[in-house]
């Protein structure tokens, strides 16, 4: 008997496996057909339909044991090949990896079961299983280089450092007063201790537990630093002071705070009377500053200004009504903060705080977006900036209140003590997504940069990143004040503001005007039922665009083949022409979407070298207005971002009453638009020049279906919160959606160092130097990420170990 016949176990077995390979591979024709063909018939790609086509055959040459399957099976692998080649147009990593690797692991199969083609001479079927092996480790080799980083952008330039603002100076002292560390906003730390080189040796120096309820929103707060101490905020408005050596609490204050909607707090305002110069020696004897010299400000989620002292926690008795303000007065129906409430760090001007808030966005008639400023001694309002009242000077009289649904300032502003001149970054006047009726004020100081008088809150002038706003592209971020050269070659004392729309405006913060070019250029008009849209909008071309290029077709993204076919339908079938696509009832996409693009974590900017850090995520979304009479056919909620995605969020606009916001995603919760979906950019501000850019984070605590992968794998994850810039040399970072604060070589955007944190953290890191011990410590608020289960109070310090 000849020992060359396979046994028949083994006959069974190959016949086995070549059936499996035949109804695996007719399972994903059948895919490819259906799907190929919808995506065929609404103008995209005839690729997926052909490839049907093409697997069919294959399928049926190997159920018929035809060596014509085999040869198929390559010509179909090479032409795929050759089509995502031409698609990708690069050496874009994950670009390949849905055209390729399900097509690769058919190919493989189809090789291994080549075996069992009778008209295969042996030669062949060694080589097919050699090429087989061939595809195999490349996709071994696919998933191994899947945890590494790709799609970085590399342009160096030659980074001199400024020695003199590398250090403590007047503009940029030892304590972190504001929200972004200095009045100018730049978040930037003058200190050299911690290093590039030796931040691998950074340990956790202490660690604070707020006691907040983990219940109730995320923790966005930097805590400031007032020489040994520092102060934060919960969500709720929980107070600590905090010894900065030890992380001990010095006093804790808690407000009893609560809201049915949209907590926050970013961070508090410092007020020093003995600093105040334009008090008296017989001012500070009075008896209301005499008791609270230095004192905290923080604003409460249900309505309230608060003034503590800062050494005690105490209340600040002759600071309105025992150290409270009522901020909820003559605003209109805030339905006890649920409609409005102040979310605005309160922004010390001189010795008045500047409060702006969120106001509900759904119908005509919701509370007012004044902005106020209270003197911080007595609490008294010192002025409004009310739109719809523009000669109001002070408080309402004859009971009317403040102008209802009026452009808001939900996040913070920044104030030029040298020009007097307060900054405000707007919202719109609600409702958001249509905008038919809208008046001359909405018009006018919607989705605007406003400059107005420290002193009486009176305009100077207006500046609007976006006409007619009908796409929630609020001003998302503090204004952060820094000198900049002009297309003359001129230094001028500018003003830059992030946007969601990914784009960058700089501005002569004296007079508004732009110091970088800004074109106005034609936009889609094609607008909803009743709608004005305007017929331009500005683009900020002077400066980099950065995550908002026009998508295509191309761009459609997934984990598979199946994903990209899924997400290259939706892209297909919803109206998309570019930036400001126009609202309207057929599904449309907005790219970047009002998630951003850059959102409120603003920017940090190295004084000492000119280079600025900027986060970002590129989330599209897929949305449509309803009209009244479809609302019945969905769930309908008034949740914020993220939990109004997949539902209708009430819009009673015009003939609508909701708009439907979806997430652009496959139904495996896998983003449709190509990685990365985060990243963090470094500008030259010298030359306006993208330096580098970089994905940041990963999808370890992410994954289809919601299910943690637990894989570090580097796409480059959605990103929320702020940078902040050392003049060693670094860039810390904990804004990602895995749990880690990260530090960056800020000439490369090298990972130097990363430390892994119990929850994510959405708040920018705080440095600081202690005046007692004269080590310097990296300091973050973890308290969990909007899309995570995982929350936590956690306030870590970290620093250098000790020198014996």
């Amino acid at each position: 008997m000849s020992t060359e016949q396979p046994s028949s176990i083994e006959r069974t077995g190959s016949k086995v496996y070549r059936y499996f390979v035949v109804v695996l591979t007719l399972l994903v024709a059948l895919y490819l057909i259906i799907q190929g063909a919808k995506l065929l018939s609404l103008g995209g790609t005839s690729y997926y339909l052909i490839a049907g086509i093409a697997y069919v055959a294959i399928a049926i040459f190997y159920a018929m044991k035809k060596a014509l399957g085999f040869w198929l099976s390559i010509v179909t692998f090479i032409a795929t090949i050759i089509w995502s080649i031409a698609e990708v147009q690069g050496l874009s990593f994950w670009q390949y990896i849905p055209r390729l690797v399900v097509p690769t692991i058919l190919f493989v199969l189809s090789m291994w079961a080549s075996k069992n083609l009778p008209a295969l001479d042996a030669a062949k079927i060694k080589a097919a299983n050699l090429v087989g092996f061939a595809g195999f480790f490349a996709c071994v080799a696919a998933l191994i280089a899947a945890f590494f980083p790709h799609g970085k952008i590399l342009n160096p330039v030659d980074i001199v450092q400024d020695p003199a603002l590398a250090k403590p100076n007047a503009e940029n002292p030892d304590n972190w007063e504001y929200f972004g560390r200095n009045g100018n906003g730049t978040r930037f730390a003058p200190y050299t201790d911690i290093t590039p080189e030796n931040v691998k040796d950074l340990k956790v120096a202490w660690t604070y537990h707020t006691g907040r309820d983990t219940s109730a929103g995320v923790d966005e707060n930097t805590p400031i630093q007032i020489d040994s101490t520092l102060y934060s905020c919960t969500p709720t408005n929980i107070i600590s002071a905090i010894d900065g050596d030890s992380g001990k609490a010095l006093w804790k204050y808690d407000p009893h705070a609560k809201t049915a909607e949209h907590i926050t707090c970013r961070g508090v305002g410092y007020y020093d009377a003995t600093k105040d110069k334009s008090l008296t020696a017989a001012d500070l004897q009075a008896p209301g500053i005499k008791a609270c010299p230095q004192r905290i400000l923080t604003s409460t989620v249900d309505g309230r200004l608060i003034a503590l002292n800062a050494k005690t926690g105490a209340l600040c008795p002759e600071f309105g009504v025992n150290g409270q303000v009522d901020v909820l007065h003559d605003m209109g129906p805030t339905e006890q903060s649920k409609r409005y409430h102040p979310t605005s760090t309160p922004l010390i001007a001189g010795h008045v705080a500047v409060l702006g808030g969120w106001v509900r966005d759904i119908v005509h008639g919701e509370p007012s977006g004044v902005v106020r400023a209270y003197d911080v001694r007595t609490g008294k309002l010192a002025w409004a900036w009310d739109v719809g009242n523009p000669e109001l000077v002070g408080e309402p009289k004859d009971g009317k209140g403040f102008t209802l649904e009026t452009p808001n300032m939900w996040t913070i502003p920044t104030y030029d003590k040298d020009l007097n001149l307060v900054y405000l970054p707007t919202g719109n006047g609600p409702p958001d997504y249509w905008g038919g009726d809208r008046n001359a004020a909405k018009e006018k100081f919607g989705s605007a940069i406003v400059a107005v008088n420290a002193l009486t809150g009176k305009t100077v002038w207006t500046y609007q990143t976006v006409h007619h706003d009908v796409w929630d592209y609020d001003l998302p971020s503090q204004p952060v004040l820094y000198d900049m050269t002009d297309d003359h070659g001129k230094k001028v004392p500018a003003l830059i503001q992030t946007t969601k729309m990914g784009q960058i405006f700089v501005l002569d913060r004296r007079t508004g005007k732009p110091v970088t070019k800004v074109e106005e250029r034609p936009v889609d008009t094609n607008g909803a039922e009743g709608e004005k849209l305007s017929p331009t909008q500005p683009f900020s071309v002077g400066m980099p665009q950065i995550g908002n290029a026009t998508l295509t077709e191309q761009d459609m993204w997934g984990i598979s083949t199946f994903d990209q076919l899924a997400c290259r339908i939706d892209f297909k079938d919803s109206v998309y022409n570019g930036l400001y696509t126009a609202p309207g009832e057929k599904p449309y996409i907005e790219w970047p979407s009002l998630l951003g693009g850059f959102n409120w974590g603003g920017i940090s900017i190295d004084e000492s070298t000119g280079m600025m850090y900027v986060n970002d995520m590129r989330m599209p979304l897929r949305m449509s207005l309803v009209r009244k009479e479809d609302m019945s056919k969905y769930h309908i909620s008034t949740d914020e971002v993220p939990g109004f995605m997949g539902t209708v969020r009430p819009q009673l606009a015009g003939p609508y009453a909701g708009v439907k916001i979806d997430i652009m995603q496959s139904k495996l919760g896998v983003p449709c638009n190509k990685p990365p979906f985060g990243t963090m950019t470094a500008i030259d501000l010298k030359s306006k020049k993208v330096v580098w850019e970089v994905p940041m984070g990963t999808a370890k605590e992410l994954g289809p279906l919601g299910v943690k992968t637990h894989m570090p794998i580097p796409l480059g994850m959605p990103t929320l919160g702020g940078p902040t810039s050392t003049a060693s040399g670094l860039v810390f970072f904990a804004g990602t959606q895995d749990y880690y604060l990260r530090a960056l070589d800020s000439k490369t955007g090298k990972e130097v160092w990363k430390a892994e944190l119990p929850v994510a953290a959405v708040a920018a890191p705080l440095i600081y130097k202690s005046p007692k011990t004269g080590k310097q410590y990296v300091v973050i608020s973890a308290g969990g990420a909007s899309h995570s289960k995982d929350v936590g109070d956690y306030i870590i310090a970290y620093a250098l170990p000790d020198q014996k």
